[in-house]
């Protein structure tokens, strides 16, 4: 089985060189994710809209995969800001209480500086079957 490669069509895919997911077996690997809205181009200003659009962009990459958020085995949330985190765990609880992958949130700079959050994923399809 070959490698299977997801984009959105953002256009920062094309410019950077990347794909929003790549399929390698049962692995999927997601890039990381702003809040952009991709509809619109617009990125929000609430850090809590922004990971909330992260998870929308990830659920359809996922999803092209044949998987959801109940297979994610890792996150890794990036926040600008440390006084957003417990705005941050609101958003990631509400998609991962019950999945509870492993995860780590770091606080650091992101490319652009109307980006507060970003988040990344890796999911093993079937993972939420067997939880």
């Amino acid at each position: 089985m070959g490698i299977k490669r997801i984009s959105t069509g953002s256009p920062f895919e094309k410019k950077a060189g990347y794909s929003r997911a790549v399929v390698d077996g049962d692995m999927v690997y997601v890039a990381g994710t702003t809040g952009y809205d991709y509809e619109t181009m617009q990125m929000p200003d609430d850090v809590q809209v922004q990971a909330d659009n992260c998870f929308l962009t990830i659920e359809k990459a996922l999803k092209e995969a044949g998987t959801s958020l109940k297979d994610v085995v890792r996150a890794h949330y990036y926040i600008t800001d440390a006084n957003d985190a417990e705005k941050v765990f609101e958003i990631t609880g509400r998609y991962f209480a019950e999945v509870r992958p492993a995860a780590t949130m770091v606080v650091c700079g992101l490319i652009k500086p109307e980006m507060k959050v970003e988040i990344e994923v890796t999911a093993r399809i079937g993972a939420g079957d067997s939880a």
